[in-house]
Protein backbone atom coordinates (compact mmCIF):
# COMPACT_ATOMS: atom_id res chain seq x y z
CA UNK A 1 0.00 0.00 0.00
CA UNK A 2 1.49 3.33 -1.06
CA UNK A 3 1.75 6.27 1.36
CA UNK A 4 2.58 9.83 0.27
CA UNK A 5 5.15 11.86 2.19
CA UNK A 6 5.64 15.60 1.87
CA UNK A 7 8.42 17.48 3.59
CA UNK A 8 5.96 19.96 5.08
CA UNK A 9 3.85 17.84 7.41
CA UNK A 10 0.05 17.81 7.69
CA UNK A 11 -1.75 17.90 11.05
CA UNK A 12 -5.46 17.06 11.11
CA UNK A 13 -8.00 17.34 13.92
CA UNK A 14 -9.90 14.17 14.80
CA UNK A 15 -13.68 14.08 15.05
CA UNK A 16 -16.81 12.27 13.89
CA UNK A 17 -15.95 12.78 10.20
CA UNK A 18 -12.83 10.59 10.42
CA UNK A 19 -13.75 8.13 13.17
CA UNK A 20 -13.91 5.10 10.86
CA UNK A 21 -10.71 3.16 10.25
CA UNK A 22 -11.04 3.15 6.45
CA UNK A 23 -11.44 6.95 6.40
CA UNK A 24 -8.51 7.63 8.72
CA UNK A 25 -6.33 5.14 6.83
CA UNK A 26 -7.16 6.89 3.55
CA UNK A 27 -6.21 10.22 5.12
CA UNK A 28 -2.88 8.80 6.28
CA UNK A 29 -2.21 7.32 2.84
CA UNK A 30 -2.92 10.73 1.30
CA UNK A 31 -0.33 12.48 3.48
CA UNK A 32 -1.62 12.93 7.05
CA UNK A 33 1.30 12.90 9.52
CA UNK A 34 -0.05 13.99 12.92
CA UNK A 35 -3.50 13.49 14.45
CA UNK A 36 -4.70 16.28 16.76
CA UNK A 37 -7.00 15.51 19.66
CA UNK A 38 -8.87 18.71 20.53
CA UNK A 39 -9.66 18.59 24.25
CA UNK A 40 -11.94 21.61 23.84
CA UNK A 41 -14.46 19.10 22.51
CA UNK A 42 -15.30 15.48 23.15
CA UNK A 43 -14.94 13.19 26.14
CA UNK A 44 -11.80 11.28 27.22
CA UNK A 45 -13.27 8.02 25.93
CA UNK A 46 -13.74 9.61 22.49
CA UNK A 47 -10.07 10.62 22.35
CA UNK A 48 -8.97 7.20 23.58
CA UNK A 49 -10.81 5.52 20.69
CA UNK A 50 -8.82 7.62 18.23
CA UNK A 51 -5.54 6.83 19.98
CA UNK A 52 -6.27 3.11 19.78
CA UNK A 53 -7.22 3.43 16.11
CA UNK A 54 -4.10 5.44 15.21
CA UNK A 55 -1.84 2.94 16.94
CA UNK A 56 -3.62 0.04 15.29
CA UNK A 57 -2.90 1.60 11.88
CA UNK A 58 0.71 2.34 12.86
CA UNK A 59 1.27 -1.28 13.90
CA UNK A 60 -0.52 -2.79 10.92
CA UNK A 61 0.97 -0.60 8.19
CA UNK A 62 4.36 0.29 9.79
CA UNK A 63 3.53 4.01 9.77
CA UNK A 64 4.67 6.59 12.34
CA UNK A 65 1.65 8.86 12.67
CA UNK A 66 2.06 11.17 15.67
CA UNK A 67 -0.54 12.22 18.25
CA UNK A 68 -0.95 15.81 19.49
CA UNK A 69 -3.14 16.35 22.57
CA UNK A 70 -4.32 19.96 22.40
CA UNK A 71 -5.43 21.31 25.79
CA UNK A 72 -8.20 23.91 25.82
CA UNK A 73 -6.55 26.41 28.17
CA UNK A 74 -8.35 29.29 29.93
CA UNK A 75 -11.06 29.95 27.38
CA UNK A 76 -13.19 32.80 28.72
CA UNK A 77 -16.90 32.74 27.89
CA UNK A 78 -20.08 34.59 28.74
CA UNK A 79 -22.95 32.67 30.34
CA UNK A 80 -26.48 32.00 29.23
CA UNK A 81 -28.60 34.87 27.87
CA UNK A 82 -32.38 35.14 27.81
CA UNK A 83 -34.40 34.14 24.75
CA UNK A 84 -31.31 32.56 23.19
CA UNK A 85 -29.87 35.96 22.25
CA UNK A 86 -29.83 39.63 23.20
CA UNK A 87 -29.31 42.69 21.00
CA UNK A 88 -26.39 44.93 22.00
CA UNK A 89 -26.96 48.45 20.63
CA UNK A 90 -24.11 50.81 19.78
CA UNK A 91 -23.56 53.52 22.39
CA UNK A 92 -25.54 51.81 25.16
CA UNK A 93 -24.04 50.53 28.39
CA UNK A 94 -24.09 47.02 29.78
CA UNK A 95 -22.64 45.48 32.96
CA UNK A 96 -20.45 42.38 32.91
CA UNK A 97 -20.67 40.53 36.22
CA UNK A 98 -18.93 37.56 37.82
CA UNK A 99 -22.17 36.74 39.68
CA UNK A 100 -23.82 33.97 37.68
CA UNK A 101 -27.08 35.10 36.08
CA UNK A 102 -29.11 34.87 32.88
CA UNK A 103 -27.90 37.69 30.65
CA UNK A 104 -30.25 40.44 29.49
CA UNK A 105 -30.07 44.00 28.13
CA UNK A 106 -28.59 45.24 31.43
CA UNK A 107 -25.97 42.65 32.39
CA UNK A 108 -24.23 39.48 31.27
CA UNK A 109 -22.28 36.87 33.21
CA UNK A 110 -18.59 36.09 32.54
CA UNK A 111 -16.77 32.91 33.63
CA UNK A 112 -13.59 34.83 34.53
CA UNK A 113 -13.69 35.33 38.33
CA UNK A 114 -10.96 37.98 38.60
CA UNK A 115 -12.15 39.93 35.56
CA UNK A 116 -13.12 43.08 37.55
CA UNK A 117 -9.68 43.14 39.21
CA UNK A 118 -7.70 42.61 36.00
CA UNK A 119 -9.32 45.03 33.54
CA UNK A 120 -8.66 48.75 33.28
CA UNK A 121 -10.73 51.65 31.94
CA UNK A 122 -10.67 52.04 28.13
CA UNK A 123 -9.57 48.44 27.51
CA UNK A 124 -11.34 46.58 24.70
CA UNK A 125 -13.52 43.48 25.18
CA UNK A 126 -14.27 41.34 22.13
CA UNK A 127 -17.16 38.86 22.03
CA UNK A 128 -17.98 36.04 19.62
CA UNK A 129 -14.60 35.94 17.81
CA UNK A 130 -14.47 39.74 17.63
CA UNK A 131 -17.85 40.23 15.98
CA UNK A 132 -19.00 42.39 18.92
CA UNK A 133 -16.84 44.98 20.70
CA UNK A 134 -17.21 46.65 24.08
CA UNK A 135 -15.11 49.28 25.87
CA UNK A 136 -14.49 49.28 29.63
CA UNK A 137 -15.88 52.42 31.29
CA UNK A 138 -15.17 51.53 34.91
CA UNK A 139 -14.82 48.57 37.28
CA UNK A 140 -15.75 48.22 40.95
CA UNK A 141 -12.77 45.85 41.39
CA UNK A 142 -15.13 43.35 42.99
CA UNK A 143 -17.74 41.78 40.76
CA UNK A 144 -18.94 44.23 38.10
CA UNK A 145 -17.49 46.04 35.08
CA UNK A 146 -19.46 48.78 33.31
CA UNK A 147 -18.96 48.71 29.52
CA UNK A 148 -20.06 50.68 26.48
CA UNK A 149 -21.12 48.91 23.29
CA UNK A 150 -18.81 50.01 20.45
CA UNK A 151 -19.89 47.51 17.77
CA UNK A 152 -23.15 45.81 18.64
CA UNK A 153 -25.25 42.96 17.31
CA UNK A 154 -26.91 39.78 18.52
CA UNK A 155 -25.08 38.05 21.39
CA UNK A 156 -26.01 34.42 22.02
CA UNK A 157 -25.16 32.16 24.97
CA UNK A 158 -21.67 30.92 25.87
CA UNK A 159 -19.78 32.93 23.27
CA UNK A 160 -16.03 33.35 23.68
CA UNK A 161 -14.43 36.48 25.13
CA UNK A 162 -11.10 37.95 24.02
CA UNK A 163 -9.21 40.59 25.98
CA UNK A 164 -6.44 41.94 23.75
CA UNK A 165 -5.35 44.72 26.15
CA UNK A 166 -5.74 42.92 29.49
CA UNK A 167 -3.02 41.16 31.49
CA UNK A 168 -5.02 38.05 32.30
CA UNK A 169 -4.28 36.46 35.69
CA UNK A 170 -5.83 33.07 34.90
CA UNK A 171 -3.15 30.34 34.78
CA UNK A 172 -2.52 28.79 31.37
CA UNK A 173 -3.22 25.34 32.82
CA UNK A 174 -6.77 25.24 34.17
CA UNK A 175 -8.12 22.51 36.51
CA UNK A 176 -9.82 20.88 33.51
CA UNK A 177 -6.53 21.00 31.59
CA UNK A 178 -4.72 19.22 34.43
CA UNK A 179 -7.28 16.43 34.36
CA UNK A 180 -7.06 16.10 30.57
CA UNK A 181 -3.27 16.27 30.72
CA UNK A 182 -3.19 13.22 32.96
CA UNK A 183 -5.34 11.33 30.46
CA UNK A 184 -3.02 12.36 27.62
CA UNK A 185 0.12 11.38 29.52
CA UNK A 186 -1.43 8.09 30.58
CA UNK A 187 -2.01 7.35 26.90
CA UNK A 188 1.61 8.29 26.00
CA UNK A 189 0.80 10.97 23.43
CA UNK A 190 3.75 12.38 21.49
CA UNK A 191 2.98 16.11 21.77
CA UNK A 192 0.95 18.28 24.17
CA UNK A 193 -0.36 21.65 22.96
CA UNK A 194 -0.70 24.40 25.58
CA UNK A 195 -3.28 27.06 24.70
CA UNK A 196 -3.05 30.81 25.41
CA UNK A 197 0.61 30.69 26.39
CA UNK A 198 1.77 34.04 27.73
CA UNK A 199 5.32 33.46 29.02
CA UNK A 200 8.09 30.90 28.86
CA UNK A 201 7.28 29.98 32.47
CA UNK A 202 3.93 28.56 31.30
CA UNK A 203 5.87 26.02 29.22
CA UNK A 204 8.38 25.30 31.97
CA UNK A 205 5.55 24.53 34.43
CA UNK A 206 3.91 22.11 31.99
CA UNK A 207 7.21 20.38 31.25
CA UNK A 208 7.80 19.92 34.97
CA UNK A 209 4.45 18.13 35.33
CA UNK A 210 5.23 15.89 32.36
CA UNK A 211 8.68 15.09 33.71
CA UNK A 212 7.34 14.33 37.21
CA UNK A 213 4.83 11.97 35.60
CA UNK A 214 7.73 10.04 34.08
CA UNK A 215 6.59 10.75 30.53
CA UNK A 216 8.40 12.02 27.44
CA UNK A 217 5.72 14.05 25.63
CA UNK A 218 7.05 17.20 23.98
CA UNK A 219 5.29 20.57 24.37
CA UNK A 220 3.85 22.83 21.67
CA UNK A 221 3.31 26.46 22.69
CA UNK A 222 0.19 27.89 21.04
CA UNK A 223 0.79 31.55 20.26
CA UNK A 224 -2.55 33.36 20.23
CA UNK A 225 -2.21 36.40 22.52
CA UNK A 226 -0.38 39.74 22.22
CA UNK A 227 1.47 38.91 25.46
CA UNK A 228 2.89 35.84 23.77
CA UNK A 229 4.20 37.98 20.92
CA UNK A 230 5.92 40.23 23.46
CA UNK A 231 7.60 37.20 25.03
CA UNK A 232 8.08 35.15 21.85
CA UNK A 233 11.83 34.55 22.26
CA UNK A 234 11.53 33.07 25.74
CA UNK A 235 8.50 31.02 24.69
CA UNK A 236 10.35 29.52 21.71
CA UNK A 237 13.39 28.82 23.91
CA UNK A 238 11.28 27.00 26.52
CA UNK A 239 9.10 25.00 24.12
CA UNK A 240 9.74 22.01 21.88
CA UNK A 241 7.66 23.54 19.10
CA UNK A 242 5.22 26.38 18.38
CA UNK A 243 1.76 26.62 16.87
CA UNK A 244 0.75 29.91 15.25
CA UNK A 245 -2.92 29.72 16.27
CA UNK A 246 -4.27 32.39 13.96
CA UNK A 247 -7.87 32.16 15.20
CA UNK A 248 -7.57 33.89 18.56
CA UNK A 249 -4.35 35.63 17.46
CA UNK A 250 -6.29 37.28 14.63
CA UNK A 251 -8.94 38.45 17.10
CA UNK A 252 -6.60 39.78 19.79
CA UNK A 253 -4.08 41.34 17.40
CA UNK A 254 -4.92 43.61 14.43
CA UNK A 255 -5.74 41.32 11.51
CA UNK A 256 -3.35 43.10 9.18
CA UNK A 257 -0.44 42.22 11.48
CA UNK A 258 -1.01 38.45 11.46
CA UNK A 259 0.74 37.65 8.13
CA UNK A 260 3.98 39.34 9.22
CA UNK A 261 3.72 37.83 12.71
CA UNK A 262 3.45 34.42 11.06
CA UNK A 263 6.61 35.01 9.05
CA UNK A 264 8.48 36.36 12.08
CA UNK A 265 7.57 33.43 14.31
CA UNK A 266 8.36 30.88 11.59
CA UNK A 267 11.79 32.44 11.03
CA UNK A 268 12.60 32.50 14.75
CA UNK A 269 11.52 28.86 15.14
CA UNK A 270 13.74 27.73 12.26
CA UNK A 271 16.69 29.61 13.72
CA UNK A 272 16.04 27.91 17.08
CA UNK A 273 15.56 24.44 15.46
CA UNK A 274 12.00 24.23 16.79
CA UNK A 275 9.15 22.96 14.58
CA UNK A 276 6.39 25.45 13.83
CA UNK A 277 2.77 24.72 12.88
CA UNK A 278 0.54 27.19 11.02
CA UNK A 279 -3.11 26.69 11.99
CA UNK A 280 -6.68 27.94 11.56
CA UNK A 281 -8.97 28.35 8.54
CA UNK A 282 -6.47 26.95 6.06
CA UNK A 283 -9.08 25.19 3.90
CA UNK A 284 -12.20 26.06 5.86
CA UNK A 285 -14.52 26.26 2.87
CA UNK A 286 -13.87 22.55 2.37
CA UNK A 287 -15.93 21.76 5.45
CA UNK A 288 -18.90 21.84 3.09
CA UNK A 289 -17.43 21.89 -0.43
CA UNK A 290 -14.95 19.57 -2.19
CA UNK A 291 -12.85 22.44 -3.58
CA UNK A 292 -11.00 25.21 -1.73
CA UNK A 293 -11.11 28.89 -2.57
CA UNK A 294 -8.17 30.45 -4.43
CA UNK A 295 -7.37 32.50 -1.32
CA UNK A 296 -7.12 29.32 0.78
CA UNK A 297 -4.78 27.70 -1.73
CA UNK A 298 -2.58 30.79 -1.56
CA UNK A 299 -2.67 30.71 2.24
CA UNK A 300 -1.44 27.11 2.41
CA UNK A 301 1.21 27.76 -0.24
CA UNK A 302 2.48 30.88 1.53
CA UNK A 303 2.67 29.02 4.84
CA UNK A 304 4.92 26.46 3.14
CA UNK A 305 7.03 29.27 1.66
CA UNK A 306 7.26 30.84 5.13
CA UNK A 307 9.04 27.66 6.21
CA UNK A 308 6.34 26.03 8.33
CA UNK A 309 7.14 22.52 9.50
CA UNK A 310 3.45 21.67 9.36
CA UNK A 311 0.09 23.06 8.28
CA UNK A 312 -2.99 22.18 10.31
CA UNK A 313 -6.62 21.39 9.59
CA UNK A 314 -9.42 21.77 12.14
CA UNK A 315 -13.11 21.50 11.31
CA UNK A 316 -12.21 20.46 7.76
CA UNK A 317 -11.33 16.95 9.01
CA UNK A 318 -13.12 16.74 12.36
CA UNK A 319 -16.67 17.52 11.18
CA UNK A 320 -16.30 18.29 7.46
CA UNK A 321 -17.94 16.38 4.65
CA UNK A 322 -14.72 15.59 2.72
CA UNK A 323 -11.91 14.66 5.16
CA UNK A 324 -9.95 12.53 2.68
CA UNK A 325 -10.28 15.02 -0.18
CA UNK A 326 -9.10 17.80 2.16
CA UNK A 327 -5.87 15.90 2.94
CA UNK A 328 -5.35 15.10 -0.75
CA UNK A 329 -5.88 18.76 -1.66
CA UNK A 330 -3.53 20.09 1.00
CA UNK A 331 -0.87 17.52 0.05
CA UNK A 332 -1.07 18.61 -3.61
CA UNK A 333 -0.67 22.28 -2.70
CA UNK A 334 2.29 21.50 -0.44
CA UNK A 335 3.93 19.25 -3.02
CA UNK A 336 3.59 21.82 -5.78
CA UNK A 337 5.35 24.47 -3.69
CA UNK A 338 8.02 22.06 -2.47
CA UNK A 339 8.93 21.22 -6.04
CA UNK A 340 10.39 24.73 -6.22
CA UNK A 341 12.92 23.80 -3.54
CA UNK A 342 13.97 25.74 -0.45
CA UNK A 343 16.82 28.19 0.02
CA UNK A 344 19.55 26.61 2.13
CA UNK A 345 19.74 28.44 5.47
CA UNK A 346 23.48 29.09 5.29
CA UNK A 347 23.33 32.03 7.71
CA UNK A 348 22.37 29.60 10.47
CA UNK A 349 25.83 28.02 10.23
CA UNK A 350 27.50 31.41 10.48
CA UNK A 351 25.40 32.31 13.54
CA UNK A 352 25.94 29.05 15.46
CA UNK A 353 26.44 29.93 19.13
CA UNK A 354 30.02 28.96 20.03
CA UNK A 355 29.16 29.23 23.76
CA UNK A 356 26.38 26.65 23.58
CA UNK A 357 26.83 23.29 25.27
CA UNK A 358 25.72 21.75 21.96
CA UNK A 359 28.06 23.83 19.81
CA UNK A 360 30.10 20.93 18.43
CA UNK A 361 26.99 18.90 17.56
CA UNK A 362 25.32 21.96 16.03
CA UNK A 363 28.41 22.72 13.96
CA UNK A 364 28.59 19.14 12.73
CA UNK A 365 24.89 19.08 11.77
CA UNK A 366 25.32 22.36 9.90
CA UNK A 367 28.40 20.99 8.17
CA UNK A 368 26.48 17.86 7.15
CA UNK A 369 23.83 19.98 5.43
CA UNK A 370 26.44 22.27 3.88
CA UNK A 371 28.32 19.24 2.54
CA UNK A 372 25.10 17.70 1.24
CA UNK A 373 24.34 20.88 -0.69
CA UNK A 374 27.77 21.00 -2.33
CA UNK A 375 28.03 17.27 -3.14
CA UNK A 376 24.38 17.21 -4.33
CA UNK A 377 23.79 14.35 -1.90
CA UNK A 378 20.45 12.57 -2.10
CA UNK A 379 20.25 11.93 1.63
CA UNK A 380 21.45 12.91 5.07
CA UNK A 381 21.30 9.79 7.22
CA UNK A 382 21.60 10.16 11.00
CA UNK A 383 21.50 8.01 14.10
CA UNK A 384 19.91 9.56 17.19
CA UNK A 385 18.30 8.61 20.49
CA UNK A 386 17.14 12.01 21.76
CA UNK A 387 16.09 13.37 18.36
CA UNK A 388 18.26 16.48 18.72
CA UNK A 389 20.11 15.81 15.47
CA UNK A 390 16.84 15.44 13.56
CA UNK A 391 15.50 18.80 14.76
CA UNK A 392 18.81 20.51 14.03
CA UNK A 393 19.29 19.13 10.50
CA UNK A 394 15.65 19.81 9.60
CA UNK A 395 15.99 23.49 10.57
CA UNK A 396 18.38 24.06 7.64
CA UNK A 397 15.71 22.86 5.17
CA UNK A 398 18.18 20.71 3.17
CA UNK A 399 17.41 19.66 -0.38
CA UNK A 400 18.63 16.15 0.46
CA UNK A 401 16.20 13.79 2.14
CA UNK A 402 16.57 13.57 5.92
CA UNK A 403 16.49 9.98 7.17
CA UNK A 404 16.66 9.35 10.91
CA UNK A 405 17.35 5.96 12.51
CA UNK A 406 16.63 5.49 16.21
CA UNK A 407 16.17 2.83 18.86
CA UNK A 408 13.77 5.19 20.67
CA UNK A 409 10.29 4.02 19.59
CA UNK A 410 8.54 7.03 21.13
CA UNK A 411 10.71 9.34 19.03
CA UNK A 412 9.53 7.76 15.76
CA UNK A 413 6.05 9.24 16.05
CA UNK A 414 7.21 12.56 17.54
CA UNK A 415 9.40 13.19 14.49
CA UNK A 416 6.32 12.94 12.26
CA UNK A 417 5.83 16.66 13.00
CA UNK A 418 9.34 17.75 11.96
CA UNK A 419 9.92 19.12 8.46
CA UNK A 420 11.44 16.72 5.94
CA UNK A 421 12.19 13.93 8.42
CA UNK A 422 11.52 10.25 7.70
CA UNK A 423 12.18 8.10 10.76
CA UNK A 424 13.02 4.39 11.02
CA UNK A 425 13.37 2.06 14.00
CA UNK A 426 16.86 0.60 14.34
CA UNK A 427 18.24 -1.11 17.44
CA UNK A 428 21.40 -2.88 16.29
CA UNK A 429 24.74 -1.99 17.88
CA UNK A 430 27.35 -3.07 15.34
CA UNK A 431 30.54 -1.17 14.60
CA UNK A 432 30.24 2.30 13.08
CA UNK A 433 31.14 1.18 9.54
CA UNK A 434 28.79 -1.82 9.69
CA UNK A 435 25.92 0.30 11.01
CA UNK A 436 26.37 2.95 8.30
CA UNK A 437 26.44 0.28 5.60
CA UNK A 438 23.33 -1.34 7.11
CA UNK A 439 21.19 1.81 7.32
CA UNK A 440 22.25 2.86 3.81
CA UNK A 441 21.18 -0.56 2.52
CA UNK A 442 17.84 -0.25 4.30
CA UNK A 443 17.16 3.02 2.49
CA UNK A 444 18.16 1.43 -0.80
CA UNK A 445 15.78 -1.48 -0.15
CA UNK A 446 13.03 1.05 0.62
CA UNK A 447 13.77 2.64 -2.80
CA UNK A 448 14.55 5.96 -1.12
CA UNK A 449 18.14 5.83 -2.35
CA UNK A 450 19.70 4.28 -5.45
CA UNK A 451 23.09 2.89 -6.36
CA UNK A 452 25.56 5.70 -6.98
CA UNK A 453 23.75 8.22 -4.76
CA UNK A 454 25.92 10.33 -2.47
CA UNK A 455 24.90 10.17 1.20
CA UNK A 456 26.05 12.12 4.24
CA UNK A 457 26.06 9.97 7.40
CA UNK A 458 26.20 11.36 10.93
CA UNK A 459 26.23 9.58 14.30
CA UNK A 460 27.56 9.64 17.83
CA UNK A 461 30.63 7.43 18.03
CA UNK A 462 30.82 4.91 19.56
CA UNK A 463 27.31 4.03 18.33
CA UNK A 464 26.69 1.57 21.18
CA UNK A 465 26.64 4.50 23.63
CA UNK A 466 24.19 7.41 23.72
CA UNK A 467 26.03 10.65 23.14
CA UNK A 468 26.19 13.83 21.09
CA UNK A 469 26.69 13.71 17.34
CA UNK A 470 30.43 13.77 16.66
CA UNK A 471 30.95 11.87 13.40
CA UNK A 472 30.37 12.76 9.74
CA UNK A 473 31.05 10.53 6.75
CA UNK A 474 30.44 10.79 3.00
CA UNK A 475 29.17 7.52 1.52
CA UNK A 476 28.21 6.36 -1.95
CA UNK A 477 25.40 3.83 -2.23
CA UNK A 478 26.69 0.59 -3.76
Amino acid sequence: MKFYYNRTKIVATMGPACSKKEVLLSMIRAGLNVCRLNFSHGKPEDHKKFIDLIREINDEYKTNVGILADLQGPKIRIGLVKDGGIHLINGTRINITTNECIGDDNQIYITYETFPQDVQANEIILLDDGKLQLKVIETNRKDTVICEVVHGGILTSRKGVNLPNTKVSIPSLTPDDLVNLQYALQWDVDWVGLSFVRTGQDIIDLKRIIRESGKAARVIAKVEKPEAIENIDEIIAASDGVMIARGDLGVECPLEEVPLLQKMIARKCRDASKPVIVATQMLESMITTPRPTRAEVNDVANSVLDGADAVMLSGETSVGEFPVIVIETMAKIVRNVEDLGYPFNASKIENTDSTSANYLSDALCGSAVYLAEHTKAEGIVSMTVSGYTAFEISSYRPKAGTYIFTSNKQLLNALSLVWGVRAFYYDKSDSTDETIADVNNILKAEQLLNAGDVVINTAAVPIIKQGKTNMLKVSVIE
